[in-house]
């Protein structure tokens, strides 16, 4: 591993639950590991345990979790749930179909940021860099935050 991609942070990026859209979660990989960030892919279908599990064993600064299912408010707080039984202070970042009224229960939850679809590739980059920088020690430039669309 470089010590760029350590700067930067170490992304785990999965689908929680039986959602199998995957190609926003690939691209937002790709941009990740394309400014800098090591990115884990923990693929499709994933339970909040085994993406916990996950995030201890590979020791990732944040955990980012695409939602296109409808089962944010469920999934997302048992996912944050699971890395605190395994004593895991690791951000938590949710992407993708939010509606308004959810995101900021989810904020409440203990989500670092919400990103909704059409985000941009900055936008992403500095959201998932807000959360690394928390994990890492580092100021935050900005509080937790809600990216609109």
């Amino acid at each position: 591993m470089s010590a760029d991609h350590r700067a930067r942070g170490r992304v785990l990026v999965t689908k929680v639950g039986l959602d199998g859209h995957d190609r926003g979660v690939k691209v937002v990989a790709r941009m990740l590991r394309d400014a800098g960030f090591e990115v884990v892919y923990g693929g499709l279908r994933q339970t909040p345990e085994t993406i916990a599990e996950t995030a201890l064993q590979e020791d990732v600064d944040v955990v980012g979790l695409s939602m296109h299912s409808g089962g944010h408010l469920t999934l997302v707080p048992a996912v944050i749930e699971a890395l605190r039984r395994r004593a895991l202070d690791v951000p938590v970042v949710v992407g993708g179909i939010v509606p308004k009224r959810d995101r900021q229960v989810l904020l409440g939850e203990g989500v670092a940021e919400v990103l909704t679809p059409g985000a941009s590739r900055d936008e992403v980059v500095d959201a998932i860099m807000r959360a690394s920088s928390r994990r890492l020690g580092r100021p935050a430039s900005e509080e937790k935050s809600v990216v609109d669309d």
